[in-house]
């Protein structure tokens, strides 16, 4: 007999199990996001299964902040606002594997090349207010090169999740090495918080920059420097 169930009384049943992405699924153990062969955790069948209950909540969120969803300004806020938080959050549905496959060449070339420049936004997954700003990625091939415009695929599939910048600037230097294995990578991002500067500190022109550099980006000076200068310029 369960405990705290009287004589002829039915024990209260069990809660349900957590439910769990069918993407998801399998995954467990693996470490995140470290890999440019990982799966996705997110479907377009997912989208349309989660977006009643992710329009609901937001219909929550409006009457818990003292608004009336019913008014005429906001009948269809919570679904507008729902489907943006999957676009917004769309990287989700993707992987490297999708954007690279045939995208990657055989080419005799072993100088630098760099993509700066890139915009980027994200959001930052403590407070989910954006993030915006700039990508600069340079890497020194080995006898592969990546087509030039998959640099800027790679940084929109990491930053279309709910992020860090720390994070989502080594997710794209590990993505572009473990895919092409150069001989090193280096990204360098620039972004302006709205966390900093719509709340908290409220600092208007503050920016927070971040880098990651491998191989011999990180082992060399010269290659290093050669980077960060030809960025700047």
């Amino acid at each position: 007999m369960a405990a705290g169930v009287g004589p002829g009384e039915q024990p209260p049943p069990l809660p349900p199990p957590a439910l769990k992405s069918r993407c998801a699924q399998g995954s467990r153990g693996a470490q995140p996001l470290d890999s440019w062969k990982e799966e996705r955790t997110r479907s377009e069948e997912d989208n349309e299964l989660h977006l009643p209950s992710l329009a609901a909540a937001y219909t929550t969120i409006l009457r818990a902040l003292g608004e009336d969803p019913e008014r005429q300004g906001l009948l269809k806020t919570p679904w507008r606002a729902a489907t943006a938080m999957q676009f917004f959050t769309k990287g989700y549905q993707e992987t490297i594997t999708d954007v690279l496959n045939d995208a990657i060449f055989d080419e005799d070339h072993d100088e630098m090349v760099i993509v700066k420049d890139i915009d980027t936004f994200s959001l930052c997954e403590h407070h989910l207010v954006p993030f915006v700003g700039k990508v600069h990625i340079g890497y020194l091939p080995n006898k592969r090169v990546l087509g030039l415009s998959k640099l800027a695929r790679i940084v929109e599939i990491y930053s279309r999740r709910l992020q860090v910048q720390e994070r989502l600037t080594k997710q794209i230097a590990v993505a572009i090495t473990e895919a092409l294995q150069p001989a090193g990578v280096g990204v360098v991002i620039e972004a302006t918080h709205m966390c900093m500067v719509m709340r908290g500190v409220q600092k208007m022109n503050s920016k927070t920059v971040t880098s990651t550099m491998l191989g011999v980006f990180r082992e060399d000076p010269k290659t290093r420097e050669e980077f960060l200068t030809l960025i700047r310029s």
